[in-house]
Order: C-alpha cells, then structure tokens, then sequence
C-alpha cells in the first residue's frame, strides 16, 4: 500500500508490575547480571492480574483520553496482537468487553502476524479509513509473554515481557499525516524457527503425546539472525526503491524490539545517526506485538517524534517475515 492519509491522533499504554533483572535471575537461578549481557534486558513487566483483555482496555482508554475522545468517536476496534485470553472469543471482543461504557456495537476484529501485528493493523486500519464509514480505528496491541516462557531457557526467560499499546488512527482529509508505503514479506524457510507446537490443531489440548514442553514458546536464535541478516537488507532495498528517500534519511526509526543482537546487527547495516533508531529493549524486554507501538508512545511522549517527520516501523516475525510501514507524522 503507498500514500494513505491517515494520523495518529493519540497512544496509550498499559505495563503492569515490573520485574528487574535481578529478580528474574534470583527466581530462576541464573548467574546475577546474566539478563543484561546476554538479553540486553534490565527491567521487564510481567502480570499479576492482569489479562490480555485487562491490558488492552486499559491501554485504549489512556489513547481516548489523551486524543480527548470517547469509545462513542470508534468506528472499529483492531486487536493486533499473538497472544490471547481464549482460543474463542477472539480478542478484540474480549478488549471491547472490558473497556468501561462498551454500550457501542463497533466491530471488533482481530489480527495476528505475531511480531507484525501492529504494523499489519496500522496498514489495515489506513486501508480502510474513508471519512464516512470508518473515521477512526482504535488499535490495540496487547500481549503475555511471561506465561509462555520455558524457565530453564534462560535466553527466553529472561528476554521477554508484558504490556499493551493503544493508537488511534483517524482519517485525514487535510493530508498533512499519511502513510507513505507499507510491505511485507514472508521467507516460508524460516516458518519453524519459533514455535508453540503444543495447543493448535495440530497437537491438540487432549493429544496424549503431547509433552510438557510443548506448550513453551521456543526459538531458534542463531538461525533467526543468519536468516534476518541475509534477507533485511534486500527487503530494505526492495522497500525503499521507488521512494525519493533512503532509509538513513528517516527521521525516526522504530524496529521490533527482538533481542539485543538483533538490534546491534541491524544498526550496524547503515550509516544511521545515535538518535535515529529508538531502542527500548532494556526497559520493557521484547513485548512481541506490542514492542512497536509501545515505543512509538515513547517517542510520541517524550516528543523525539515530531508532526510532519518521517517515521519507520520495520521488524521480523515468526513465519519468517519482515515488514516495513513508513509514515509522516
């Protein structure tokens, strides 16, 4: 998709307790200071309480309140998003339940492109918009990662957390906020390297051969990153090949918060600037889905993100895929 006029017009976020990186090695018996050297991870946010549903309402309200908004001004509601509180109902109808005054009968749909969520949302909610019978989406990115985690994988333990992201996207005819091009590619060589195997069709909840393990989230780093290093700089290429710009030429860049490695190889791929890529890894952990907008509400915040700036969401996702969405502000 190229030249949609869309803006975002207000984010919010929902982290619930937080856990440093001592405690999770105290708990799990794992050298002191492990966490940070080998994960990149200082802090992460695990729940209590707390469901994906719980989150993301949360989540949303703070967007509506700080785009000075009602549930009344949603026209649909876009959960985007891996994780979920059920295998039935889907989740956007279990986020539209728990938000207070739900009396709106706005369609509630998910999207699931695992890491990708956000930016598969964000391209289908600019799709969509029109002015007339979609004038704003409320996207919602909500995700448990902690009650996947296999404890004695400490690259998995250790490296993942919680939290939901909330954005609206409204449709803007004056054309001053749009998204510039969006892609996306899936290399099917690389489909196995993450998986849940236990819990879907294929091992089901009652298989009887189905061991403990298998309801773990597992993944098979080294070969993410050879296939990440070979295919990110031709996807970059392919993306940026009929735009006036360069990719260092962008304002502000926001990859998926992967891993600490991840991150380090793909800064080093061009010749950026120190404030150009936003890295939030220590603070939050990888957060899947909601990695992204959890930090494109940090930028927005902290104003390092300005309107009429250029803005790029790139990341991977299980399946293997790379997408790119690149958006004036």
């Amino acid at each position: 998709m190229i030249g949609k006029s869309i803006k975002i017009e207000g984010t919010g976020v929902y982290l619930p307790e937080a856990k440093s990186s001592e405690t999770i090695e105290k708990m799990l018996g794992i050298p002191l200071g492990w966490s940070e050297k080998y994960s990149g991870v200082k802090n992460r946010h695990h729940v209590t309480f707390e469901t994906n549903g719980f989150m993301g309402a949360r989540a949303a309200e703070q967007a509506l309140q700080s785009a000075d908004l009602t549930l009344r001004d949603i026209d649909m509601l876009i959960s985007a998003g891996s994780s979920y509180d059920y295998p039935l109902p889907n989740q956007a109808s279990v986020i539209k339940h728990e938000l207070r005054g739900a009396s709106f009968d706005f369609p509630a749909i998910d999207i699931d492109s695992t890491c990708l969520s956000f930016i598969s949302g964000l391209e289908m909610a600019a799709s969509i918009l029109d002015g007339q019978t979609y004038k704003r989406i409320l996207l919602v990115s909500t995700e448990v990662a902690s009650k996947g985690l296999d404890p004695s994988n400490w690259e998995t333990a250790t490296l993942f957390g919680d939290g939901a992201a909330a954005t609206i996207i409204a449709y803007d005819p004056f054309e001053e906020s749009l998204v510039v091009k969006s892609q996306q590619k899936t290399y099917s060589e690389g489909v196995y390297h993450t998986i849940i195997e236990g819990g879907g069709i294929a091992n089901y909840f009652n298989n009887t051969g189905i061991n403990s393990k298998d309801i773990f989230f597992r993944m098979q780093g080294k070969n993410l990153l050879r296939l990440a290093k070979k295919k990110l700089p031709i996807f970059i290429k392919d993306f940026f090949d009929d735009l006036p710009i360069k990719i260092e030429d962008v304002d502000v860049i926001i990859p998926h918060q992967a891993s600490s490695t991840g991150l380090a190889v793909f800064k080093k791929m061009y010749p950026f600037n120190e404030s150009q890529v936003i890295d939030t890894l220590a603070m939050n952990g990888n957060c899947i889905a909601a990695s992204i907008p959890l930090t494109l509400h940090h930028v927005i915040t902290q104003k390092k993100l300005k309107r009429g700036q250029i803005c790029l969401l790139i990341g991977t996702s299980a399946g293997f895929s790379i997408g790119g969405l690149l958006f004036r502000y």
